[in-house]
């Protein structure tokens, strides 16, 4: 397996969680074709953002030689990096290097032009002043992370594990990045957006909660999950179900549903030999013919050659013919649902309508 070089660069008061998160996940693994490099503007030590330090840093040269470079959030991130290291960040996107940024990461790559013109996100306590700062970047406050091609950045610090293992299931498949997720004990996908930690007015006092209806329609998603369906397993009314279910997840059970079952209908293109029918019925998506829309409206892609791609991922070098899907524009991927799913947008109308359901067969 070809090797893939991954470069962390370390910016000076570095959080140190979000330095973590890459150099655990692109450490190396025999089953992975990752070889780290820690970097920083000059070669030595970095001080983090807690005082201690991170030693013997390879120096910006690691970025001309990267496949894949990492910034984690750092805590001085108003304050523009040194020139040297936004220089070498244009050098690097000039010549087709994927960049991502780890929470406020995302200011050192806007300060290196790579945002321009661009949706991006960041910790939502810092999106303001992204867009203060960067007025020609325009920041969605409300995904975990958006692959927007070979620029991708994610929300506050654990969202980088989401961000990072979205890299590893692109590059290698779902079940290498499912594997780095069980050794990690974390969610290889993680239900709804930033908008779950953002502090908000308290709703009120209620002790009911509609996980365990997410959980149970996760487990159905073959069957026609109306509003009724779904408010009758909570308990609640329909109305209460879609006012809730926003307030929780950010999305409405409609949108959520979708996204789940375009995300199960990835997962068994990439590791089934099931037919496009067979796959539609399964994740609920109605016909072959629905199931097609649906998942071209959302990945700008069909469904035959997303397989292609990633059932070729899953045993191809890492930047080898066939490792990125084909056909349409590049996605962004938001996690509006349990898992995550290619999405430009996640909310509908105010309020869920009848039009909205099934969001299955048509």
């Amino acid at each position: 397996m070809a090797a893939h070089r991954v470069a962390v660069l370390v910016l000076p008061l570095v959080l140190p969680i979000d330095l973590g998160i890459p150099t655990q996940i692109f450490n190396a693994r025999p089953n992975t074709p990752y070889e780290l490099t820690v970097c920083a503007a000059v070669r030595g030590s970095v001080t983090t953002s807690t005082g201690f330090t991170v030693g013997d840093t390879a120096g910006l040269p690691a970025l001309a030689q990267a496949d894949t470079i990492i910034v984690p959030g750092y805590w001085d991130y108003q304050r523009p990096p040194a020139p040297e290291v936004t220089a070498a960040l244009r050098l690097a996107s000039s010549r087709g290097a994927r960049i991502a940024s780890i929470c406020t990461g995302a200011f050192a790559l806007a300060a290196a032009g790579l945002l321009d013109g661009r949706t991006v996100t960041t910790h939502w306590a810092s999106a303001d002043d992204l867009e203060r700062i960067h007025p020609q970047v325009r920041v969605d406050r409300g995904v975990l992370y958006i692959d927007d091609d070979v620029l991708l950045t994610s929300a506050g610090v654990t969202a980088g594990i989401d961000l990072c293992l979205h890299i590893v299931r692109k590059d290698l498949g779902a079940a290498v990045a499912n594997d780095i997720a069980r050794e990690l004990v974390a969610a290889p996908h993680r239900d709804g957006g930033q908008a779950q930690y953002i502090s908000q007015p308290l709703p009120e006092p209620t002790a009911h909660t509609l996980a365990g209806t997410r959980d149970w329609a996760l487990s159905h998603l073959d069957e026609a999950l109306t509003l009724e369906v779904l408010a009758r397993h909570a308990r609640v009314s329909a109305r209460t179900l879609v006012r809730m279910w926003r307030r929780e997840t950010g999305v409405t059970p409609h949108r959520w549903l979708l996204t789940a079952r375009i995300r199960h209908a990835r997962e068994l293109l990439e590791v089934t030999d099931l037919g496009i029918e067979q796959i539609a019925g399964q994740s609920g998506l109605g016909t072959g013919t629905n199931f097609r829309a649906r998942f071209r409206a959302a990945l700008g892609t069909t469904p035959s050659a997303y397989r292609r791609a990633f059932r070729q991922t899953s045993a191809a070098p890492v930047g080898s013919e066939g490792s990125e899907p084909t056909g349409g524009e590049p996605f962004r991927e938001s996690t509006v649902g349990h898992q995550p799913t290619a999405t430009i947008s996640h909310c509908g109308s105010p309020c869920e309508t009848k039009e909205d359901w099934p969001a299955t067969s048509s």
